[in-house]
């Protein structure tokens, strides 16, 4: 009977040694997330919101931003599988790799600019969306009929909490500044708030 306290106690002193290990492991381990902006234009609202995103999460995450959107050439399905272009299977891999995926991007003549679209659309038969955390973004003027049209399309590709993970910023330019900093705390903390739950998403799939 005393051999199997003392072995109890051995695994139980066991267990809280390694409690403080995982948990510092936890915090030292960032996720890798791939940030798309639905603007090709360099300083865009929606460039500077994941820039300032980046500032926010750079204890928990690192964040690659995609630069290519623009280089992508127009979607063929013809070439899906078949003779895909070089920057297709490189954005697909950068996709695959990442824990989760940031998509910040405005609203064009409400609807989804057509180079996020189109980037988009290479993924649908190679599925890289598919079971990928996924956070939505859209920073517009008004920006509901993009937001929309784009939570529906990522929710059609299984992209994962997508639903949960969505935020509308309506006249973003007021509440971001030029030097990319969020200047209304509302919007702040709500942002915040967005990637939390995107962790905890990504830690869920872990």
């Amino acid at each position: 009977m005393e051999h199997k306290k003392a072995s109890l106690y051995y695994f139980a002193s066991l267990y809280l040694l390694f409690i403080p290990y995982y948990c510092v492991m936890e915090v030292l381990i960032k996720k890798n997330i791939v940030a798309i902006s639905g603007s090709t234009r360099k300083g865009s609202t929606n460039h500077l919101l994941i820039n300032a995103i980046k500032v926010l999460t750079a204890d928990i995450f690192n964040m690659t931003y995609f630069e290519g959107l623009i280089d992508l050439p127009a979607f063929n399905p013809d070439e899906s599988f078949e003779h895909t272009p070089g920057s297709v299977l490189s954005f697909r891999a950068l996709l695959k790799n990442a824990d989760g995926i940031l998509i910040c991007t405005p609203e064009y003549a409400h609807g989804v600019p057509g180079t996020l679209k189109n980037a988009i659309d290479w993924t649908v038969s190679s599925a890289e969306f598919s079971g990928k955390p996924t956070v939505l973004i859209t920073a517009a003027t008004e920006g509901q009929y993009a937001h929309s049209s784009l939570l529906e399309t990522l929710k059609v590709i299984e992209a994962r909490n997508v639903e949960n993970l969505q935020l509308l910023i309506p006249f973003a330019k007021s509440k971001i500044s030029a030097a990319g900093e969020i200047t209304e705390e509302k919007i702040l903390r709500e942002i915040e708030s967005l990637m939390i739950r995107f962790k905890d998403t990504i830690a869920v799939q872990d």
